[in-house]
């Protein structure tokens, strides 16, 4: 038998819930059946240490004797829709403007959900970097942990610097290996 025959299929689908202060949640298949446990094991593997609910996500899973569990992420996709209002300093930024700031390394200096924001500190420089939870949602995260590695478009907002985009650090090495 080849590898390619012992390759699982990627299931796509939606992020049903995650709780990243229980460590799982559930992903709704594309393809239905039984919802598929989705552990921060599998997230932290991927980079990320949350994922935003209503997130599309393309895993691989496989069946338990407690049912079907993610085994590996393959991509994720951030909400189609956000619930939340706009940030109001990015609502009237042109995007193009905020694509072409330059992606940066960065780690999380602190976050609190319950408040909404944090602050992350770009590799070598000083500056606090504002982090808001709408942001993260729009990024397809919904929590960040002291310390976690990130990717940060920033842009200068009416109270100082600012991210506009957040993504997982590996993400961006992993996109950026592909491209090679």
């Amino acid at each position: 038998m080849s590898d390619l025959e012992h390759t699982p299929d990627i299931i796509s689908g939606t992020v049903k819930w995650f709780d990243p202060s229980k460590g799982f949640g559930f992903v709704i298949s594309d393809q239905g059946g039984a919802d598929i446990l989705l552990h921060v094991n599998v997230l932290r593997n991927y980079g990320q240490s949350s994922i935003a609910d209503g997130a599309r996500v393309e895993l691989s899973a496989h069946e338990t004797s407690r049912g079907v569990q993610a085994t590996q992420i393959h991509a994720i996709r951030p909400p189609e829709t956000s619930q939340s209002a706009a940030l109001d300093e990015i609502v009237g930024v042109d995007p193009a403007i905020v694509a072409a700031a330059p992606i940066e390394p960065a780690r999380v200096k602190w976050f609190d959900k319950s408040k909404g924001f944090g602050f992350a500190n770009v590799f070598g420089k000083s500056d606090d970097i504002f982090l808001h939870i709408e942001v993260l949602r729009q990024s397809g995260l919904s929590d960040l942990q002291p310390g976690e590695a990130l990717a940060l478009r920033v842009i200068n907002g009416e109270r100082g610097k600012m991210a506009a985009e957040v993504r997982a650090w590996e993400t961006v090495i992993l996109n950026c290996e592909k491209a090679i």
